[in-house]
């Protein structure tokens, strides 16, 4: 199962990636944004849709894949995001997929030394 970023974004707020940059701009200046939403995934909104269908496929499939496509598989925040919400791997443009490998492995080493910490508290509890 693939999640079609820019398509997701544009049906989750309405919104025509042709037309938003003509307004966009405005709404990131005024916060109603983080950031260019076509770039950087908005983990409240879009990111929710994300991380919900990620859990119920995943609960109805364990076995199931699980892919982001579009450009917010090139943004290491949004990359972050996918793969602590059960995303099992990012696709991007061409020129961003260094800095995607990148961030997929610096959340991958990060998760690693998160999961060796709570493992160590759990085994030698401190009182």
């Amino acid at each position: 199962m693939s999640f079609g970023t820019n398509d997701l974004t544009q049906m989750t707020y309405g919104l025509s990636r042709d037309d938003a940059g003509r307004f966009m701009g405005t709404y990131v200046g005024k916060g109603v944004y983080e950031g260019p939403e076509f770039h950087i995934l908005d983990q409240q909104g879009v990111g929710e849709v994300v991380a919900i269908g990620v859990e119920r496929a995943k609960a109805h499939r364990p076995d199931i894949t699980i892919s982001v496509c579009g450009e917010h598989g090139g943004n290491p925040r949004s990359i972050a995001f996918c793969l602590r919400a059960g995303v099992d791997y990012v696709s991007c443009s061409p020129f961003r997929v260094p800095v995607a490998r990148l961030a997929a492995a610096q959340e991958t080493i990060l998760e690693a030394a998160e999961a060796a910490m709570k493992a160590s508290e759990d085994e030698f509890p401190q009182s």
